[in-house]
């Protein structure tokens, strides 16, 4: 795979995949954590976050993920797990295919009815940085009841993907 798109695209599926195996360890009570200005329960943040990324890749892409229920109506936290998967595979294709930035891209919100429009870069900026955000609340769900995160930056990443190393000093 070849692209521009490739590392962060897939940083973003590999974050939230280790998220998602983090969290299946939780209690079913620090899974209903939540903080004063985050999203909403840990898992209610979880499913937000599986739900809408597989909305703008919808609207890049033009196939719907083939699942049996919404991300938002799944708490089954494996289930979200292969969901993300799904999208992975989704998100190496589109990273693999030529690319136009500037191609508009048209939908109809379902929340207000809006028609919308955006170039398809703002959509791929959109999800990276609403993944970053909403995996970001939920460190501070996790760190408010006392459970150290996941490292998941793009440092982590790397490391855990061969896509960066580090050599200790001679």
């Amino acid at each position: 795979m070849t692209g521009e798109l490739v590392d962060p695209l897939r940083h973003n599926s590999w974050a939230t995949r280790q998220l998602l195996a983090f969290c299946r360890e939780l209690s079913p009570e620090q899974l209903q954590a939540s903080s004063e200005g985050n999203y909403g329960t840990i898992l209610a943040t979880l499913q937000h976050l599986v739900g809408a990324e597989s909305r703008y890749l919808f609207r890049l892409t033009g196939p719907k993920p083939d699942w049996p229920h919404e991300a938002e109506e799944t708490e089954d936290l494996g289930e979200l797990a292969r969901m993300v998967e799904d999208m992975a595979g989704f998100w190496n294709r589109f990273a693999a295919e030529d690319f136009d930035a500037e191609r508009a891209v048209s939908w109809v919100s379902t929340r207000s009815g809006h028609h919308n429009e955006a170039n398809a870069g703002l959509l791929v900026a959109q999800t990276l940085n609403h993944g970053n955000e909403h995996r970001a609340q939920i460190f501070t769900i996790l760190t408010t009841i006392g459970v150290e995160p996941p490292d998941l930056d793009a440092w982590s990443y790397g490391l855990a993907t061969g896509r960066f190393r580090e050599t200790p000093p001679r």
